[in-house]
C-alpha cells in the first residue's frame, strides 16, 4: 500500500525529524510504498519566499503595529525582495552572496539585531560566511517575530500553537482553533499538502506528532484531507501521543483521524496496513486505538522489533538541499541544533541508565533498552551518506552508552569513513581521556548531557548516578580531546532551596569560565505522570494540585513542594547569566548579582572547579585491555650506536633516540593502523614492558595516536 508519512509544522528547519524516515525504511522493507513529507520545511519555504511575504504583509494594516513591527512593515519591500536570496544562501546554494549579505546596511535590521555583539571577536577579519549567516538568521527571526505578533500568534520557527496542546484537559480549545483557523499558515499547509495528495495519491496518511507544537498543524492537515479526500485513512502517532494521550477518553479527535498508535510505530503501522488490505471482520491490532474499537489498547504490549533488526532510515521524499542552516547564537556548540543538515540516527532504543527520577522511566521510549550493534549502525551511516550526500550525523539517543560508542568509533576507523557526528550521553566516568580521543578521531565533534541541578545532594535525590566532580572531570576529558560539551541544566527540582539555586549557578559559572562546558540550557523542572517523582510524592515532599484524570491530554502536573518557592522568578536571572557566560562575558560578576531581588551569596568556593581539575586522578594505563594505533608510520634512522625514531601525526611530531631493538619493535608494531594485541606488544618488547609504559616515549606515543582503553 502507498503511505504518506508526514511531519507537520513546525520542527527543525535545518534537518528532518527522524521518525518518518525510520518508519519509511521499515515499511519499504515490508513491501509497502512509503513517501516521507516534511511539511514543516515545505510550509516554512512557502512563507519565507517572495510570494509568501507578499501574502504576509497583505494581511497587515500599519495602524495597529508596535514600534518594532512598524519599522519592519515600513521596510517590507526590502524584506520581500531579499528573502529569496537569504534562503538561497542559508541553503548553501550561493556562498558568494555572503559578501553582500554580511554588509552592514544591506539587509534590513529589526529587533533581533539589537543584541550587542563583538563582531570582530565572533567573526574575525575573514569570517565572512559566518557573519552573513548570522545576519540572515536575524533577518529570518525578525520576520518570524513579526508574523507571531501581527499575523498568527501560534506561529514559531520550530513549533506551532505549542501552548494550546500541553496537557490539554479536553479537546475543545483545540477544536475552536481548528474551526476558526483561517491563517496563512493554514493556507500554506493545505497548498503544500494538496500537491502530494494529488501526485502520490496515498492510500494512507500517517502523521508523526513528536511535540505539542505539531498537534494543531497535524489536525488542520487531517481536516483538509477528510474534507477533500474522503477515501484516505489517517493515522496519528509520535512522541506527543505516546506521552500525553495514553488515557484518552475524548474521542472527538476521531472526527479528523481514523487510528491512533502508541509507542514504537513500526508494528502498529504494519498491522493497520495489513488489516486495511485484507478487510478482515476480526482484525488484530497492536497498540492501536480507533473509534470502531472501543477497547483501549494494551499499552504494555511488548511486541516490538529489536533495534538492531531495523533497517536503515529511508529518505525517499526528503530533499536535503531544501533545508537551511541558521546561526542565531554566536556559540559554537549551541549552533549545532540549527546549523547544517544532520542525518539523525539512534544507536540504542531507550536509556541504559533509566533511573533518573524526573524522567519518563515508565514509558517504552525510556525503559526498553535495545542497542544496535556497531556494524549495523555504521551500515546505516553509509546508506544515509549515499542517499543524502551528507557525512554528518546526530545520534538522538536518550543517552548513548560509552561502550557502544567505543565500538562505533572503532568501526568507523576500520572502514576509514570520514564523518562528523555528535549525540546525547551521560557524563559518566567510563568516558576516559583515551575513549574521548578515540571518539574525536572517529569524527565526534560534540556531546550533550545532563548536569541538571549541579548540586550533589539533589543529584543523589534525582538518582543521576553522576556527581559534580565526576561531571567536571568527564567534561574536561571531552574538551581536551577537542569535543565540545553541552549541559542540560535544571532548576526547581523538588526540595531545592534558594541557596542551592545560587550555588548551582556558581558551579555553572565556573564550568563555563574554565571552558569545561561550551554551552548549556536551563530547564525548569516539570513533573510528569510517568516519572518516579510522581510515583513517590512523599519522598520528594510535593503535593499534587491536579491529577492525571483529563479526558484528553495527561502529562505535566501542577504541584507544590515543601519549599513553597516560586521557582519561575529565578528563570530570568539564571538565563541572563548563562547567556553572558556562553558569550564569554561577565565571569567576574558574583552569582547573586544576576537577580533583581535579594539572593543569598554562594557558599561554593571560587576555586572549586579549578581544584577538581588540579586533583584529577590519572587514568593512564589503569586496567588497560585494548590498545589502538592511529598515528603516522614510524621512520627509523640507523646511527652508529643508536637509532632515531620519528613519527608524525596530523598536528604534531615525535623524535626519540633509542636502542636498535626498541626502534625495531616500534617500527614493527606501529606501522599498521588499528587495534594492536597488547599481549603481543608485552611479549615481544625487548625489555620490561611495564616500565616502558611509564617512559617518555610511551607518553609521547599517546599524544601521537596511541589509544589505551
Amino acid at each position: 500500500m502507498k503511505i504518506l508519512l508526514v511531519i507537520p509544522p513546525f520542527t527543525q528547519i535545518n534537518t528532518p525529524y527522524p521518525s518518518v524516515t525510520q518508519l519509511a525504511g521499515f515499511l519499504k522493507e515490508n513491501n509497502h510504498q512509503p513517501l516521507s513529507l516534511d511539511l514543516s520545511i515545505k510550509v516554512f519555504l512557502r512563507i519565507f519566499s517572495f510570494a509568501g511575504l507578499e501574502k504576509v504583509f497583505s494581511k497587515i494594516t500599519s495602524a495597529r503595529l508596535d514600534e518594532n513591527s512598524l519599522r519592519l512593515y515600513s521596510l517590507k519591500d526590502l524584506y520581500i525582495t531579499n528573502v529569496d536570496k537569504v534562503i538561497e544562501f542559508l541553503q548553501g546554494k550561493n556562498p558568494n552572496l555572503a559578501y553582500v549579505l554580511g554588509q552592514d546596511g544591506f539587509l534590513p535590521q529589526g529587533e533581533s539585531f539589537s543584541a550587542e555583539v563583538d563582531e570582530l571577536k565572533s567573526f574575525g577579519e575573514l569570517g565572512i560566511q559566518d557573519k552573513a549567516k548570522y545576519y540572515c538568521s536575524m533577518f529570518i527571526d525578525d520576520v518570524a517575530k513579526f508574523i507571531t505578533k501581527n499575523v498568527d500568534s501560534n506561529f514559531g520557527l520550530s513549533r506551532y500553537a505549542e501552548k494550546i496542546s500541553v496537557s490539554l484537559p479536553n479537546i475543545d480549545p483545540l477544536l475552536k482553533e481548528i474551526e476558526n483557523s483561517n491563517s496563512i499558515v493554514t493556507e500554506f499547509i493545505e497548498e503544500g499538502f494538496q500537491k502530494y495528495l494529488d501526485n502520490f495519491n496515498p492510500d494512507v496518511i500517517a502523521f508523526s506528532v513528536p511535540f505539542p507544537g505539531n498537534l494543531l498543524a497535524a489536525l488542520l492537515a487531517a481536516k483538509y484531507v477528510k474534507q477533500n479526500y474522503t477515501d484516505k485513512k489517517i493515522i496519528l502517532g509520535g512522541g506527543y501521543i505516546n506521552t500525553e494521550l495514553r488515557k484518552l477518553k475524548d474521542y472527538k479527535i476521531f472526527d479528523f483521524i481514523d487510528f491512533i498508535t502508541y509507542d514504537d510505530g513500526e508494528l502498529p503501522l504494519l498491522k493497520i496496513l495489513e488489516n486495511l488490505k485484507s478487510d478482515s471482520s476480526t482484525p488484530e491490532w497492536i497498540r492501536t486505538l480507533s473509534p470502531d474499537n472501543n477497547i483501549f489498547p494494551d499499552l504494555n504490549d511488548v511486541k516490538n522489533i529489536k533495534h538492531n533488526e531495523l533497517p536503515a532510515p529511508d529518505l525517499t521524499g526528503i530533499d536535503p538541499n531544501e533545508y537551511i542552516s541558521m546561526s542565531e547564537m554566536l556559540n559554537p556548540m549551541h549552533r549545532l541544533w540549527s546549523d547544517g543538515y544532520w542525518n539523525k540516527l539512534t544507536a540504542a532504543h531507550g536509556c541504559y541508565w533509566h533511573k533518573c527520577s524526573f524522567c519518563d522511566t515508565s514509558l517504552d521510549y525510556i525503559k526498553r533498552y535495545s542497542p544496535a550493534k556497531a556494524k549495523t549502525i555504521v551500515d546505516w551511516m553509509e546508506k544515509l551518506i549515499a542517499e543524502s550526500g551528507r557525512n554528518s550525523f546526530h545520534f538522538t539517543d536518550e543517552a548513548a552508552p560509552p561502550v557502544l560508542l567505543r565500538e562505533v568509533a572503532i568501526e568507523i576507523m576500520n572502514r576509514n569513513l570520514k564523518v562528523s557526528w555528535w549525540g546525547n550521553i551521560r557524563y559518566e566516568k567510563n568516558f576516559t581521556p583515551d575513549l574521548c580521543k578515540l571518539l574525536a578521531l572517529s569524527g565526534c565533534v560534540a556531546v550533550s548531557g545532563g548536569i541538571e541541578v549541579a548540586d550533589d545532594r539533589l543529584l543523589k535525590l534525582i538518582n543521576k548516578g553522576v556527581t559534580v566532580k565526576q561531571a567536571a572531570q568527564v567534561c574536561a576529558n571531552f574538551i581536551e580531546a577537542g569535543i565540545m560539551t553541552h549541559a542540560y541544566l535544571m532548576f526547581g527540582f523538588p526540595t531545592q532551596i534558594e541557596q542551592e539555586i545560587i550555588n548551582s549557578l556558581e558551579i555553572v559559572r565556573q564550568l563555563t569560565e574554565t571552558g569545561l562546558i561550551t554551552s548549556a540550557f536551563w530547564h525548569r523542572f516539570s513533573l510528569t505522570c510517568h516519572s518516579p517523582v510522581y510515583e513517590n510524592l512523599e519522598k520528594f515532599k510535593i503535593k499534587l494540585l491536579n491529577k492525571p484524570e483529563n479526558n484528553f491530554a495527561n502529562n505535566d502536573l501542577r504541584h507544590s513542594d515543601v519549599t513553597q518557592l516560586n521557582y519561575e522568578k529565578y528563570s530570568f536571572g539564571l538565563n541572563k547569566a548563562l547567556y553572558n557566560f556562553m558569550h564569554g562575558l561577565c565571569f567576574d560578576w558574583n552569582s547573586h548579582e544576576w537577580f533583581d531581588f535579594k539572593m543569598p551569596k554562594t557558599t561554593i568556593k571560587k576555586s572549586l572547579v579549578k581544584n577538581i581539575l588540579i586533583n584529577r586522578e590519572s587514568t593512564l594505563d589503569q586496567n588497560v585491555k585494548r590498545v589502538f594505533w592511529y598515528g603516522g608510520t614510524p621512520v627509523v634512522i640507523q646511527n652508529k650506536k643508536t637509532a632515531t625514531v620519528i613519527i608524525h601525526s596530523a598536528n604534531a611530531a615525535g623524535e626519540w633516540e633509542t636502542d636498535f631493538k626498541t626502534s625495531g619493535w616500534i617500527k614493527k608494531h606501529f606501522t599498521q593502523k588499528g587495534e594492536l594485541d597488547i599481549n603481543i606488544l608485552a611479549e615481544t618488547f625487548p625489555e620490561d614492558f611495564s616500565q616502558f609504559t611509564q617512559s617518555e616515549i610511551w607518553s609521547d606515543l599517546r599524544e601521537l595516536g596511541l589509544i589505551c582503553l
